[in-house]
């Protein structure tokens, strides 16, 4: 821990640092690549839509010996439809079978009585109509469409517009991966689904938020020096704040982890699927744009700019001059960087001079004589 302590630390002080601005075509391409694929998977395979969306009978069971796949084939030999069964803690059984209207209903619970060979009073039979989980869709929505919106208006009077539109992309990016991931897994979609995709938004544009505060401070007078481009110190506010990005992500992913894994693989406890699910892969989605997409995506914004585009030109004309020099000092035999300033390496932006060393030592006054 000390080591990686130690890491941020000289991250930080940007004493060393990863070129993740300069290889962001390779992100964008990972990007699109991983997008891509995740739009596939929805189209081909579509969403596994549980009940709440399409409507349907729940039928509960009270604690019996009968076991899932056994009572998957009972429910779908007296419905004549697929039905998802899952094992409650209590070890009790629940059947969903979708398309059920209340006739059938009544039909189907005393076959799987005479099935599971128990009194149709003791199996508890529950009708949801699809008008419900359109109602949820719809609020759903309307709360993303809201959330995009005040975000992009938040982030553009405390940022940039150029901030808020790549923290939107970000945001999409995030939420068609889940989605496709969704697809692709089979994993049932349920209300609990939609309450994981809209929790990941904000776990998403925290990462953000962080790296575009830095970016927005070490930014301020970037104009009035020639040492550093745009992309570079946006590179640098990523590598500053990169552990503390790992450090939230890999603790909020833990538990999440935990529901996912123990609790739906090894427990059984399929109920946790399906939020723990949206949140791991929203969360890791989150954590991936806001250091390879957003950041980036600002700096190319940015340098699009006229006053970008000449700080550019006359960075990368001083360091042709500096690389120019240096070859003719080490053709002479002279040390390059014998008069290099011991701020080569500063940060753009305000900083807090460091007091005279042994300034007023053993005088009251702290006057020099």
């Amino acid at each position: 821990m000390s080591k990686l302590g130690n890491l941020g630390a000289r991250l930080h002080r940007g004493e060393i640092s990863y070129d993740f601005v300069g290889h962001r075509k390779l992100w964008y391409g990972i990007s699109i690549l991983i997008t891509i694929t995740a739009i596939v998977g929805l189209a081909v395979r579509g969403l596994n839509m549980g009940i709440d969306f399409q409507g349907g009978a729940v039928f509960t069971t009270e604690k019996t010996s009968v076991s899932v796949s056994q009572a998957q084939d009972y429910a779908e030999e007296a419905s004549g439809h697929d039905a998802v069964v899952q094992k409650l803690g209590n070890g009790t059984l629940r059947i969903q079978i979708a398309g059920m209207d209340t006739t059938q209903s009544d039909e189907i619970k005393n076959k799987l009585a005479a099935d599971f060979k128990v009194d149709p009073e003791k199996i508890a039979a529950d009708l949801v109509g699809p008008s419900w989980g359109d109602q949820i869709a719809n609020k759903a929505w309307q709360g993303l469409a809201i959330f995009m919106v005040l975000v992009v208006i938040y982030l553009a009077i405390a940022f940039e517009w150029r901030m808020a539109i790549a923290a939107l992309i970000a945001l999409i990016h995030d939420i068609t991966i889940t989605v496709g991931i969704y697809a692709l897994v089979g994993f049932e979609v349920t209300p609990g689904t939609v309450i994981g995709l809209l929790t990941i938004l904000g776990y998403s544009l925290y990462d953000t938020v962080v790296v575009f505060d830095s970016l927005k401070e070490q930014t301020k007078d970037i104009t009035k020096q020639t040492r550093w481009t745009y992309s570079d110190v946006a590179n640098r506010s990523i590598n500053g704040t990169l552990v503390r990005s790992i450090n939230t992500t890999v603790v909020a992913l833990l538990p999440v982890a935990g529901l996912l894994f123990i609790g739906g693989g090894f427990l059984g406890a399929g109920t946790l699927n399906d939020i723990s699910l949206s949140l791991f892969v929203g969360l890791a989605a989150g954590a991936y744009s806001s250091i390879f997409i957003a950041t980036p995506l600002v700096a190319d914004l940015k340098e699009l700019e006229p006053e970008m585009k000449s700080l550019r030109k006359r960075v990368l004309a001083k360091r042709a001059q500096a690389t120019t020099e240096e070859g003719q000092a080490q053709a002479r035999g002279e040390d390059p960087h014998g008069d290099e300033p011991e701020d080569a390496h500063a940060v753009v932006g305000p900083r807090t001079q460091p007091a005279s060393r042994n300034r007023g030592r053993g005088r009251p006054s702290g006057k020099r004589r």
